[in-house]
């Protein structure tokens, strides 16, 4: 029995950037992904924020935490372990969770090939 007070905590989806092209890999960076300070921005990534990485390319997944990057650079860069997993020219998805008792609207951003913003897509 729940008791009254209590809610069921949940992850649910916050922040997507959707369809990100890879534009470098560095395996002697330590650790992370670098994203274009716009972008970061744009869905409201934080500086060190854990983030899931999905390629579309391959498959491949990981958690690494957000770095934000040079504004205007369109770069997605790769750093560290994740390098060896994910490689420049790879299509990504980069999602941001929260945990919460309510449901949310998450903010999910299509960027180009060069990775500027598109547009915003409904949840």
């Amino acid at each position: 029995m729940m008791i009254p007070w209590m809610r069921l905590m949940r992850w649910v989806l916050r922040s997507k950037i959707h369809k990100a092209t890879v534009t470098e890999a560095n395996v002697n960076y330590i650790g992370s992904i670098t994203i274009d300070r716009n972008l970061v921005e744009k869905v409201g990534f934080w500086h060190g924020e854990k983030v899931l990485v999905v390629s579309n390319t391959t498959g491949a997944r990981l958690e690494t935490y957000v770095i934000a990057g040079e504004r205007g650079s369109g770069e997605i860069r790769m750093n560290g372990a994740a390098a060896l997993l994910i490689r420049p020219g790879e299509e990504v998805i980069i999602m941001g969770f929260e945990l919460t008792s309510e449901p949310l609207e998450p903010t999910i951003i299509l960027v180009d090939k060069q990775n500027r913003f598109e547009k915003y897509l409904p949840a």
